[in-house]
């Protein structure tokens, strides 16, 4: 499988945002779109799992949403590569590519950011009322953020995609995507890149994956440890 194998993921597309992503200041970050090859996304899209008792619903003070994990991961626990019969054959050869030399070295090559694992995925949720306060985790260097949407026909305008903001404060964000049918958002963690979910007052599912992917190496672990802050997006 070479490079820009489009199988799975749009690699043409997500290369031609590597200047955009590269250059952005204060923090990097990029929004792109038909992140996925369309016929594999509408896959990914039919059998996305639907809201049931399975999923972990967690409410706070800053954030309100519903979370589901992959081959029956615990919340703090890091993400392994494994097969899940709990989930379609396509979600299963998505989670088993983001382990992938090819996928690692892209994103490597599209962002700049010495990633060579992946140490966290979940599904998110969020219905009426969920939202996720603005914060900033500034863990580490090495660390990329990845949102990645599964929603169709989101109304422009309203809440529920991942905003970016360079402070912890909702009324600086400088981008909040509104098309969420195949997207993501990726962004380099740092001491600006603050993000969050504004209030979502329509009865709606926002459905979406959240992938960590950071610097790992055997003798001195992961690059953002110890922890600064909880990795927990909505």
């Amino acid at each position: 499988m070479t490079a820009e194998n489009p199988k799975i993921i749009n690699w043409e597309n997500v290369f031609s945002q590597t200047s955009i992503f590269q250059t952005q200041k204060p923090t990097k970050w990029a929004f792109l779109e038909e992140f996925f090859a369309r016929d594999f996304y509408e896959k990914l899209y039919e059998t996305y799992p639907k809201k049931d008792d399975s999923w972990y619903f967690e409410s706070s003070n800053d954030k309100s949403t519903y979370r589901k994990w992959f081959g029956g991961k615990k919340t703090n626990d890091v993400t392994t590569d494994l097969k899940d019969p709990n989930f379609s054959k396509s979600w299963n050869e998505f989670y088993h590519y983001l382990f992938s030399d090819e996928f690692l070295s892209n994103i490597r090559k599209f962002s700049g950011v010495p990633v060579n694992r992946v140490k966290d995925f979940t599904f998110m949720l969020l219905t009426r009322g969920g939202y996720q306060l603005p914060h900033i985790h500034n863990v580490g260097p090495s660390t990329l953020i990845l949102m990645v949407y599964f929603t169709k026909n989101w109304k422009k305008g309203d809440p529920g995609g991942t905003y970016v903001t360079p402070e912890e404060d909702e009324s600086k964000m400088v981008f909040e995507p509104y098309n969420l049918d195949n997207s993501v958002l990726i962004f380099h963690d740092g001491p600006k890149a603050g993000h969050g979910v504004r209030y979502v007052t329509k009865d709606v599912e926002r459905r979406a994956v959240q992938i960590y992917l950071e610097k790992y190496s055997p003798d001195e672990g992961w690059s953002a440890d110890p922890i600064k802050r909880e990795l927990r997006e909505i």
